[in-house]
C-alpha cells in the first residue's frame, strides 16, 4: 500500500522540491504547444510572500504546494479516493488528513481555489507539511486508510513525479501526455535549474523553430 506515509519519506526538502516543481513547470509550458492544457504551473505570487505550484490533470484530480515564510504544505486530491469528502456520508474530510496540520499551515487549506461550491471543506485526500526549522515532512499520525486499494489517498500517483524526480520518469511522463519524443537531455538541462535558452526550448518543442515563437522564462 502506497500513502502519504510512504510518501513523506521520499520527498527532499522543500528547496529541492520547490526547484523540482519550478522545473516541472518550466517543462510543461515549453513542451505543450497550449498553456491551457499544462498540468503543471507555477505561480511565484500566489500570496503574500507565498508561493504556489499547482497541477491538474484535467480528470479531476489536482495537487497545491504551497510555499510560505512559515513553511511549506502540500495538498492532493484524488477524486476517485474513498477518502475524498464527496465519497463520505457528511461531506467531511476523511478523519486524520488535516486534523494535526500545524496551526500556522491549517488556513493554507482554506484557500478559496481549494474549496469547491457547495462544499465547506477542503478538497483534499492526501496531506503533508513541513514547518520551517523541521527536518522531515509530516503527515497525519491517525489515519485509518479504507482496505481493498494499494493507494488509497491517491498520493502514490499524484506525487509520483515528486518522489522519482529522475529525468528518466520525467521524460516518461511528458512523451505519454504530449504524445511524442521529448529529448531526455533536454529534460536534464532544465531540471538542472539551468536557464531554457531557445536551443532548449526547440529541442522541446521544434514547432518553436518554426513558429519563431520566443521560449517562456
Amino acid at each position: 500500500m502506497s500513502t502519504v506515509h510512504e510518501i513523506a519519506a521520499l520527498l527532499p526538502d522543500p528547496a529541492r522540491l520547490r526547484a523540482h516543481l519550478r522545473a516541472l513547470a518550466v517543462l510543461d509550458a515549453a513542451i505543450g504547444d497550449d498553456p491551457r492544457f499544462c498540468q503543471y504551473t507555477f505561480d511565484t505570487a500566489w500570496g503574500p510572500g507565498e508561493e504556489a505550484a499547482l497541477m491538474e490533470n484535467g480528470s479531476g484530480d489536482d495537487f497545491s504546494v504551497l510555499f510560505t515564510p512559515a513553511g511549506a504544505l502540500i495538498r492532493g486530491f484524488d477524486h476517485e479516493s474513498e477518502m475524498s469528502p464527496y465519497g463520505t456520508d457528511d461531506e467531511q474530510v476523511w478523519p486524520g488528513v488535516i486534523d494535526e496540520v500545524p496551526p500556522v499551515l491549517r488556513p493554507l487549506l482554506d484557500e478559496p481555489a481549494f474549496c469547491d461550491e457547495g462544499i465547506d471543506v477542503p478538497r483534499v485526500t492526501a496531506c503533508l507539511w513541513r514547518e520551517t526549522g523541521d527536518t522531515v515532512w509530516r503527515t497525519g499520525s491517525a489515519i485509518a486508510f479504507p482496505a481493498g486499494s494499494k493507494d488509497p489517498d491517491g498520493s502514490g500517483f499524484l506525487f509520483r513525479l515528486l518522489t522519482d524526480r529522475s529525468p528518466e520518469a520525467v521524460q516518461a511522463h511528458f512523451e505519454d501526455y504530449y504524445e511524442r519524443p521529448v529529448p531526455l537531455d533536454a529534460i536534464r538541462h532544465v531540471l538542472a535549474g539551468h536557464p531554457l535558452t531557445p536551443a532548449i526550448a526547440g529541442a522541446l518543442n521544434p514547432a518553436v523553430l518554426s513558429s519563431g515563437t520566443r521560449p517562456a522564462r
